[in-house]
């Protein structure tokens, strides 16, 4: 499957990715070729109604994609915080919601060692490069168990020629469209996934 058929099939896109993945360049194709609304979810989140701010995204006219964090809120927040602002039940509930307005979560990744690089180029401590095999997997548990409320599309990102970041990525369609693959059938339900990695947007 190829984002153009990926865009065709849905109205909103929840993109999110673990620490060191670039999210720009897709978002700028989505808006530049589809005539996507983007918008950035703030990372303060209401106190007794965390998911609340997503929830009125959604009442958006059109298509929209939101740059996301409430994924990475599940991953992160037990580490940094020994809890997560969001709990599982209302991220599944804003799953569905999602799943109604024809919408899909969208899991951007990249190879380990592209991750490594930008986050060591960023002067991430070593504790943190250690952590980056358990953070991207912590977000495949994420995601597998939200892919039981709503579709999620991985989205793998591809360096530019020569191993390192484009330092203009918008200007490379195929950077900014890159390969899609789909899943949304029913998986088994994880307790939790391994928290990792971080603070990196």
């Amino acid at each position: 499957m190829n984002l153009d058929h990926a865009v065709a099939r849905h109205r909103t896109l929840i993109v999110e990715g673990c620490d060191g993945v670039s999210r720009d360049a897709l978002l700028t194709g989505l808006a530049r070729r589809h005539g996507y609304t983007v918008t950035r979810a703030s990372p303060d989140l209401p106190h007794v109604d965390p998911v609340r701010p997503y929830r009125e995204l959604l009442q958006h006219h059109g298509a929209l994609a939101v740059d996301a964090g409430l994924v990475g809120e599940l991953v992160y927040g037990p580490l940094r915080r020994g809890h997560s602002r969001v709990t599982w039940i209302q991220a599944f509930d804003f799953a569905e919601a999602v799943a109604e307005r024809h919408g899909a979560f969208v899991h951007m990744t990249a190879p380990v060692p592209l991750l490594a690089d930008r986050l060591a180029a960023c002067g991430a401590p070593p504790a943190a490069l250690a952590e980056i095999d358990a953070a991207v997997t912590g977000y495949d548990h994420a995601f597998s168990t939200l892919a039981e409320h709503a579709p999620v599309l991985t989205v793998e990102e591809r360096p530019a020629s020569g191993g390192g970041p484009d330092p203009d990525p918008g200007r490379d369609e195929a950077v900014a469209e890159p390969p899609v693959a789909s899943f949304a059938r029913r998986l088994p339900r994880i307790r939790s996934p391994v928290p990792f990695c971080a603070p990196h947007r």
